[in-house]
């Protein structure tokens, strides 16, 4: 089965961004922009703005921890929009 690492930006004034995996990356961001995904999303609209397909959700974990804490990285990704 496929995984996906994905970062999604917030619409609005003040953007965060937000780093997951999930086997289905449609349904999960439509959780995330109907208040019924990670609670830190809950309360925002939320566009995709990278994603990663990998094969095992052992790398999707661990390439979505990398991400979470490589602020270079993720602010490198938020540059390349504009």
């Amino acid at each position: 089965m496929n995984y996906f690492v994905y970062m999604l930006k917030s619409l609005g004034k003040q953007s965060v961004t937000y780093v997951g995996y999930t086997n289905d990356l449609k349904k999960r961001i439509n959780l995330h922009n109907t208040n019924r995904g990670a609670k830190f999303t809950r309360g925002r609209k939320w566009k995709l703005i990278y994603k990663e397909k990998l094969d095992s959700k052992k790398e999707a974990i661990s390439r979505e921890y990398y991400i979470k804490k490589n602020r270079t990285f993720r602010n490198k990704i938020k540059k390349n929009l504009k």
